[in-house]
């Protein structure tokens, strides 16, 4: 009968069930982190608004100041004080928050290389809170230097002179009581030295005590500093585990791309938490360019995704990139062919936004219909696209300095968006594999199944050809000794001249024979003393009548793993074959058989104290057949047997190998 073939039905695999609930415990588990992220952002809210509500009633919020502007060839350090009397007499006036720019604006601002913002706010006739004060402002928007000073002597000083790159980013904070004098703050002036090219934007200032005010200080420092700088390091960390990575699986581009992504990343935020001075131009063009990279490396990651070349838009984008990185290098920016990188700086935000709208809507489109990563990899470009077109209003000046760069949070966006890529990514490893498993599994147990099946039937065969050769050999035994005798028997009876007793003797021989291969197929267990012991059961009858004296000196002998019923069957012929011809021929009264353990096997011998005989004249005689047999026999089970005779006896050895 066949076997019906395993048919496997397409049912769930409980691996495809557990990776279905864990992702909808990730899920859940996302739902609950945004839960907990919007209350912890309304706690955070309604602390500020209660924070600034107290602000409001214990501080003076300065909203009016007058500004001029002077003109100088380098950066010089601020002066320990001075007096706006000393200034020019023409002061602008400006409502805060708002940009300083001149009305009616300069005629050559090229013609200098620095210029010098002072901003004047007027304590007099203002009521100032009680205790020691500070000054408190979101941001002075400038590239350059800044010194405070408290009725004309220098309090607060930013950097003592070249170009500075963190104001933009971190909220002014003066102490006002370190003056020398204790007279009344009566007026307050801020020195600001920036770039003749750069225009210069103030928020709105706060005076007030250091209590009132460090709830707005220290929230808009962790916000606009501090968070941004914890998520770009995390983000560097995970990119720098992608290149682990990819330095062991070098045909996965995709981790050298999200590596390139962080690291430039990295670099083009630093200008939102960087403390130290940097007086290079090669700052700016490294914070600058870092966004063309961003968008050259997504896109790049994109076309992976969705699988489509886009060779125009890969050219234009790598293009565009080179373009802007070479002219708005600082070596271009002392050559007379381009602006500055002060005035470049804007317009490459706007290209850069530009870029980054087509990167998500070409990027959007390809990959709608061949890839969900890439559609939401296009989502998050084009929400960190509009976030960064808040840092080019804010750069121009075209909302108030006091908005947010929202720019430092495009790395929170691209940090949540790669990391539920590789999320993704690693749940649908996790899913390949467990279905593969699951696979094999049920392969597996489709193949025990065929094989149990061949087992049985290769078993029912071994054990049917077993039987045969069984029942051949039990033939071939009867028929060669068995069966040789009683036809000798018959003969003999036949012919006359046969004594009874001489019958008598034959048919005994016969029974004997009968009884070894009944003998030879009982289980000994590998154990050649148990198969003697079974021969010594057999011929000891016979030995008594005979008045031979059996002397029975075997010692214990390692087991023959080969000793199976044939193999048996051969040994006990050839002892047999051995006592009998000790029986027959020598006219012995002792006999004595003992074993021993040699090197590679095991002797049986058979010592008796009869007449000898010639034992090379008998292997010579036609008429030896026994002597034949019983090498015949050895030789079958790879043994040896050896006779050595005197006059005072007969020695036979019986030599077999341990491993045959």
């Amino acid at each position: 009968m066949k076997p019906e073939p395993l048919v496997c039905c397409p049912i769930e695999s409980p691996a495809s069930h557990d990776i279905r609930m864990k992702n909808r415990s990730a899920n859940l588990l996302s739902v609950l982190l945004l839960l907990a992220s919007v209350a912890l952002l309304i706690a955070v809210g309604a602390w500020y608004l209660q924070n600034d509500n107290a602000a409001e009633k214990t501080s003076l919020h300065l909203t009016q100041a007058d500004w001029q502007e002077r003109d100088s060839a380098a950066f010089v350090a601020p002066p320990a004080s001075v007096a706006s009397t000393s200034l020019s007499s023409y002061w602008q006036h400006s409502t805060l928050p708002g940009s300083l720019t001149p009305t009616p604006p300069l005629q050559d601002k090229t013609s200098a290389s620095v210029r010098t913002t002072w901003v004047k706010l007027s304590m007099a006739g203002k009521t100032l809170p009680a205790g020691p004060l500070v000054l408190y402002g979101i941001r002075i928007k400038t590239d350059g230097t800044v010194a405070v000073y408290a009725n004309g002597h220098l309090v607060h000083r930013l950097q003592a002179q070249g170009q500075l790159w963190s104001s933009l980013f971190t909220p002014l904070w003066v102490v006002l009581d370190q003056q020398d004098t204790a007279e009344p703050l009566q007026e307050i002036m801020i020195r600001v030295e920036h770039a003749a090219n750069t225009p210069v934007a103030l928020s709105s200032l706060w005076i007030g005590t250091p209590e009132a005010l460090r709830g707005r200080y220290y929230l808009r420092q962790w916000l606009q500093r501090e968070l941004p700088a914890t998520l770009n390091a995390a983000f560097l960390v995970v990119g720098i585990f992608a290149l682990c990575v990819w330095l062991r699986r070098r045909q996965e581009t995709r981790y050298l791309l999200f590596f390139n992504l962080a690291a430039i990343s990295f670099v083009g935020h630093l200008h939102y938490y960087v403390s130290l001075p940097i007086l290079s131009g090669w700052f700016a063009w490294l914070t600058a360019n870092a966004l063309f990279w961003l968008l050259m490396v997504i896109h790049l990651f994109l076309c992976q995704l969705h699988g489509r070349r886009l060779f125009w838009l890969t050219r234009a984008i790598i293009g565009i990139t080179l373009v802007s990185s070479i002219l708005s290098s600082p070596i271009i920016d002392v050559l007379p062919v381009f602006p500055s990188t002060s005035l470049w700086v804007p317009l490459m935000y706007a290209i850069a936004v530009l870029m980054g709208l087509l990167v998500c809507i070409v990027g959007g489109i390809s990959a709608r219909h061949r890839s969900r990563d890439g559609v939401l990899l296009a989502a998050g470009v084009g929400v960190a696209t509009l976030m960064g077109m808040s840092d080019w209003l804010l750069h121009n000046n075209i909302i108030s300095p006091e908005g947010w760069f929202l720019g430092a949070y495009t790395n929170a966006i691209t940090f949540f968006m790669f990391g539920t890529l590789m999320y993704r990514r690693y749940l649908h490893a996790i899913a390949e594999v467990e279905q593969v498993n699951a696979s094999l599994a049920q392969r597996l147990l489709a193949r025990e199944v065929e094989l149990e099946l061949s087992h049985q039937q290769l078993r029912a065969a071994a054990q049917r050809q077993t039987i045969s050769d069984e029942r051949q050999r039990l033939m071939q035994d009867m028929h060669d000794g068995l069966g040789s005798s009683l036809i000798s028997a018959i003969r003999s009876v036949e012919l006359g001249g046969v004594s009874e007793s001489k019958v008598s003797q034959i048919l005994k021989d016969c029974l004997d024979d009968l009884k070894l291969t009944i003998d030879s197929m009982e289980p000994v267990e590998a154990d050649l003393l148990l198969l003697l012991a079974t021969l010594r059961f057999r011929l000891e009858p016979r030995l008594e009548g005979s008045a031979i004296q059996l002397r029975w000196e075997v010692q214990e002998l390692p087991t023959l793993p080969w000793l199976e019923p044939s193999s048996a069957l051969h040994i006990l012929r050839i002892v047999q074959e051995s006592i009998a011809n000790i029986l027959r021929h020598t006219r012995a009264d002792q006999i004595r058989v003992h074993t021993s353990h040699v090197s590679d096997g095991v002797t049986v011998t058979i010592d008796d104290n009869g007449q000898g005989f010639d034992v090379e004249q008998v292997m010579r005689n036609p008429a030896g057949r026994g002597l034949h047999n019983q090498q015949r026999r050895a030789q079958a089970i790879d043994g040896r047997v050896d006779w050595q005779s005197t006059s005072s006896g007969t020695r036979f050895t019986l030599w077999l190998p341990l491993q045959r």
